[in-house]
Protein backbone atom coordinates (compact mmCIF):
# COMPACT_ATOMS: atom_id res chain seq x y z
CA UNK A 1 0.00 0.00 0.00
CA UNK A 2 1.60 3.23 -0.90
CA UNK A 3 2.33 5.78 1.84
CA UNK A 4 2.11 9.80 2.37
CA UNK A 5 3.59 11.62 5.26
CA UNK A 6 2.22 15.14 6.14
CA UNK A 7 4.35 17.38 8.21
CA UNK A 8 2.90 20.49 9.90
CA UNK A 9 5.19 23.21 11.32
CA UNK A 10 4.41 25.91 14.47
CA UNK A 11 1.07 26.55 15.07
CA UNK A 12 -1.15 24.33 12.93
CA UNK A 13 -1.86 22.03 16.04
CA UNK A 14 -4.21 25.51 16.85
CA UNK A 15 -5.72 25.37 13.23
CA UNK A 16 -9.78 26.17 14.02
CA UNK A 17 -8.82 28.27 17.09
CA UNK A 18 -6.08 30.62 15.77
CA UNK A 19 -7.08 33.32 12.81
CA UNK A 20 -10.16 31.72 11.64
CA UNK A 21 -10.74 34.25 9.28
CA UNK A 22 -7.18 32.97 7.35
CA UNK A 23 -7.18 29.61 8.55
CA UNK A 24 -10.57 28.11 8.88
CA UNK A 25 -12.80 26.43 11.59
CA UNK A 26 -11.95 23.15 11.66
CA UNK A 27 -9.42 21.49 13.67
CA UNK A 28 -6.35 19.35 10.93
CA UNK A 29 -7.00 16.23 13.36
CA UNK A 30 -10.90 16.51 11.92
CA UNK A 31 -9.72 17.36 8.44
CA UNK A 32 -7.31 14.53 8.36
CA UNK A 33 -9.86 11.78 9.14
CA UNK A 34 -11.84 13.19 6.17
CA UNK A 35 -9.20 13.57 4.33
CA UNK A 36 -7.79 9.61 4.88
CA UNK A 37 -11.41 8.59 4.46
CA UNK A 38 -11.07 10.48 0.81
CA UNK A 39 -8.13 8.75 -0.15
CA UNK A 40 -8.82 4.66 1.61
CA UNK A 41 -6.01 2.54 -0.50
CA UNK A 42 -3.29 5.16 0.74
CA UNK A 43 -1.59 5.08 4.12
CA UNK A 44 -1.45 8.91 5.36
CA UNK A 45 0.69 9.37 8.21
CA UNK A 46 1.14 12.24 10.48
CA UNK A 47 3.55 14.37 11.90
CA UNK A 48 3.28 17.71 13.82
CA UNK A 49 5.90 20.14 15.81
CA UNK A 50 6.48 23.22 16.98
CA UNK A 51 10.26 23.02 16.94
CA UNK A 52 12.39 23.29 13.46
CA UNK A 53 15.22 20.45 14.47
CA UNK A 54 12.23 18.25 14.70
CA UNK A 55 10.95 19.26 11.38
CA UNK A 56 14.67 17.97 10.00
CA UNK A 57 15.07 14.72 11.77
CA UNK A 58 11.58 14.28 10.67
CA UNK A 59 12.41 14.69 6.76
CA UNK A 60 15.86 13.00 6.87
CA UNK A 61 13.79 9.77 8.79
CA UNK A 62 11.06 9.59 6.25
CA UNK A 63 13.25 9.62 3.22
CA UNK A 64 12.85 6.93 1.22
CA UNK A 65 9.36 5.45 2.74
CA UNK A 66 6.91 7.52 1.53
CA UNK A 67 5.58 8.17 -1.96
CA UNK A 68 6.01 11.92 -1.23
CA UNK A 69 6.12 13.94 1.44
CA UNK A 70 3.41 16.96 2.16
CA UNK A 71 5.29 19.75 3.89
CA UNK A 72 3.68 23.15 5.67
CA UNK A 73 6.51 24.52 7.37
CA UNK A 74 4.48 27.07 8.45
CA UNK A 75 6.42 30.30 10.00
CA UNK A 76 9.68 28.31 9.27
CA UNK A 77 8.74 28.60 5.35
CA UNK A 78 10.12 31.97 5.84
CA UNK A 79 13.20 31.35 7.87
CA UNK A 80 14.86 28.33 7.99
CA UNK A 81 17.55 27.65 5.50
CA UNK A 82 17.72 24.64 7.21
CA UNK A 83 15.01 22.87 6.11
CA UNK A 84 15.33 23.93 2.62
CA UNK A 85 18.93 22.29 2.79
CA UNK A 86 17.09 19.16 4.26
CA UNK A 87 14.66 19.35 1.61
CA UNK A 88 17.16 19.39 -1.42
CA UNK A 89 18.94 16.25 0.04
CA UNK A 90 15.61 14.06 -0.31
CA UNK A 91 15.42 11.32 -3.00
CA UNK A 92 11.76 11.21 -1.63
CA UNK A 93 9.52 13.92 -3.47
CA UNK A 94 8.15 17.26 -1.02
CA UNK A 95 4.62 18.92 -1.86
CA UNK A 96 4.94 22.39 -0.19
CA UNK A 97 1.48 23.25 1.25
CA UNK A 98 -0.17 26.80 2.67
CA UNK A 99 -3.49 27.24 3.85
CA UNK A 100 -3.34 30.91 3.02
CA UNK A 101 -1.91 32.55 0.13
CA UNK A 102 1.52 33.38 1.35
CA UNK A 103 2.23 35.67 -1.64
CA UNK A 104 -0.17 38.03 -0.91
CA UNK A 105 0.40 37.97 2.81
CA UNK A 106 2.62 40.44 4.89
CA UNK A 107 6.16 41.05 3.32
CA UNK A 108 7.86 39.02 5.71
CA UNK A 109 5.91 36.11 4.84
CA UNK A 110 5.66 35.73 0.93
CA UNK A 111 9.44 34.53 0.40
CA UNK A 112 10.17 30.43 1.04
CA UNK A 113 13.20 29.03 1.48
CA UNK A 114 12.02 25.45 0.43
CA UNK A 115 9.82 26.65 -2.91
CA UNK A 116 13.15 25.92 -5.36
CA UNK A 117 13.79 22.41 -3.71
CA UNK A 118 10.33 21.03 -4.20
CA UNK A 119 8.50 19.10 -6.80
CA UNK A 120 5.47 21.04 -6.60
CA UNK A 121 3.38 24.16 -4.63
CA UNK A 122 0.09 24.81 -3.26
CA UNK A 123 -1.45 27.58 -1.40
CA UNK A 124 -4.38 29.83 -0.75
CA UNK A 125 -7.00 27.22 -1.14
CA UNK A 126 -7.04 26.24 3.08
CA UNK A 127 -7.45 23.02 4.24
CA UNK A 128 -7.84 21.82 0.36
CA UNK A 129 -4.36 22.08 -0.56
CA UNK A 130 -3.72 18.81 1.39
CA UNK A 131 -5.97 17.07 -1.07
CA UNK A 132 -4.35 17.96 -4.25
CA UNK A 133 -1.29 17.55 -2.46
CA UNK A 134 -2.12 14.11 -1.63
CA UNK A 135 -3.70 13.67 -5.67
CA UNK A 136 -0.06 15.29 -7.34
CA UNK A 137 1.73 12.46 -5.16
CA UNK A 138 -0.45 9.87 -6.18
CA UNK A 139 -0.50 10.86 -9.66
CA UNK A 140 2.79 11.92 -9.74
CA UNK A 141 4.31 8.15 -8.11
Amino acid sequence: MKKILIINGPNLNLLGKRQPEIYGNKSFETYLKELRDKFPDIIIDYYQTNHEGDIIDKLQASDGKYIGIILNPAAYTHTSIAIGDTVIALDTPVVEVHISDISKREGFRQYSYIADYVAHRIMGIGLDGYELAVQYLIENH
